[in-house]
């Protein structure tokens, strides 16, 4: 029954802590799944980032249930699930009449700038983990060919991600595997 309650603390703290929607609570998930619960390796945390990222949907959605599941089954699954959208959910009802009144405060609007450096940051750190990490088991051929052909496809050809994350994901497989 522990269990059930480390799930939904896991993504529940995020989901209140990360502004900015899924992309900004990555790093706060890896924090509690990887480093606080243990259930997780930071390789198995990027291919589950990655696997989530090559399909449609929200990502902390996406995560949470997946991680759920494999810590505690369908009803981790759905545990994880709630508790990824039960913070939005909540200030929605409670504050929306407060938020709209004062959506063009100068505080709020301060405040929000704010926050912006801190993702950043945070998912530059985290990108940089994933770098080094890769670095280290893929060699620097293969994480140098995949970095440079990815900038390539995304920002030359302009290939939609999941496709550069689809051929990634294969490269790996059947390449470095």
């Amino acid at each position: 029954m522990i269990v059930y309650w480390q799930i939904f603390l896991a993504f529940f703290i995020p989901s209140v802590l990360g502004y900015g929607g899924g992309p900004a609570i990555i790093p706060l998930i890896q924090n509690e799944v990887v480093n606080h619960y243990g259930w997780l390796t930071l390789e198995r945390f990027g291919e589950i980032l990655a696997i989530g990222n090559s399909l449609p949907g929200p990502i902390a959605t996406k995560m949470g249930g997946y991680i759920g599941y494999e810590v505690g089954g369908i009803l981790g699954a759905a545990i994880a699930l709630f508790a990824t959208v039960a913070p939005s959910l909540l200030a929605m009802l409670l504050l929306l009449g407060v938020l709209y009144k004062f959506k063009d405060s100068p505080r709020v609007v301060n405040m929000t700038a704010l926050i912006r450096p801190t993702i950043g940051v945070l998912l530059g750190v985290l990108a940089y983990e994933f770098f080094a990490r890769s670095w280290r088991a893929s060699g620097s051929f293969h994480t140098f060919l995949l970095v440079i052909l990815s900038y390539f496809l995304l920002e030359k050809r302009k290939v939609h991600p999941a496709y550069v994350i689809a051929g990634s994901l294969l490269y790996g497989a059947f390449i470095i595997a």
